[in-house]
């Protein structure tokens, strides 16, 4: 007689291994074998809502906006008319400095930090003219400063001069010209009554014009050339002489030089430039001696 062979028996929790990896006991009686979870049956579908129809929301009228109430402004004062040559040559140094800052003559006051007036004695031996602000001079208000302004200091001083001590330094254009530009013709001829005044109240001794554009304009307004040939002539033709400008009601020795910008880019012509310092102190020299007589046999 054949006996049935011993089935295989787990323990409950190795049942629960095999069943959770998916293995069947099939060994073991079925009343013992972990019954499949009974399928969830997914709910039946809903049926999307009908869209309820309503009426149309009756267009309520906005009302008009009030016609727009006309506003009455103050009449202003319309600005004085700008100081004409006439004028200018009447002011006083208060009135003079007061007209350079609020000038409104050319289109370089629209695009000015400040203006540059001038700088130094009032009662001076030399007047030194260069031909328009720089960045610095135009953020400091004061004429030759920066590089350009200490070399000039050196050149003074190696004839012992000082700033402000005998000197008067000022520029043709009292405003600056955007990007270090060169002076357009209208704005010299618009500038070129304040730096006239200013040599009438100053009444120097010898007048040293510095660059290109500060010796045409004193040259074509003391008559000593005519406009259209100081413009064509260079800078090195118009140095080494002796101009005698007729400049108001003054007539005075103007002597041509590099201004000191150039000389920082071309530092080659500092000597002509120390000729030129030279030669402005023997002019002055000989006006002394001129003017004490000429000394004894």
């Amino acid at each position: 007689m054949n006996l049935p062979r011993a089935l295989p028996w787990l323990d409950e929790r190795r049942s629960a291994l095999l069943a959770e990896i998916g293995v069947p006991a099939w060994w073991q009686p079925r009343a013992l074998l972990p019954r499949p979870a009974a399928p969830v049956e997914a709910p039946p579908p809903v049926e999307p809502a009908l869209p309820v129809r309503t009426a149309p929301l009756p267009k309520i009228p906005t009302p008009e906006a009030p016609a727009p109430v006309p506003i009455e402004r103050p009449v202003t004062q319309q600005p004085a008319t700008e100081p004409t040559h006439a004028d200018i040559a009447t002011l006083d140094w208060p009135e003079l400095e007061a007209a350079i800052h609020a000038c409104q003559r050319c289109g370089l006051a629209a695009c000015r930090q400040r203006a540059v007036p001038g700088v130094g004695d009032r009662r001076p031996t030399w007047l030194i003219v260069g031909e328009a602000p720089g960045e610095e001079e135009d953020r400091q208000g004061e004429p030759f400063v920066g590089r350009a302004g200490r070399l000039l200091d050196r050149m003074l001083a190696a004839l012992d001069l000082q700033r402000g001590h005998g000197v008067y330094i000022a520029n043709v254009l009292k405003c600056r010209p955007p990007r270090n530009r060169n002076p357009e013709p209208e704005e010299i001829a618009r500038c070129a009554p304040y730096l006239l005044r200013q040599i009438a109240l100053l009444q120097p001794r010898i007048v040293l014009a510095l660059g290109r554009f500060a010796a045409q304009t004193l040259l074509t307004e003391g008559g000593c050339l005519p406009p259209a040939e100081a413009a064509r002539a260079p800078l090195g033709r118009l140095r080494g002489r002796v101009f005698q400008a007729r400049l108001g009601e003054l007539t005075l020795p103007v002597v041509v030089s590099y201004h000191p910008a150039y000389l920082l880019r071309n530092p080659v012509d500092k000597g002509k430039a120390w000729a030129d310092l030279c030669l402005a102190a023997e002019t002055l020299a000989s006006a002394d001696g001129a003017a004490l007589g000429a000394p004894p046999a």
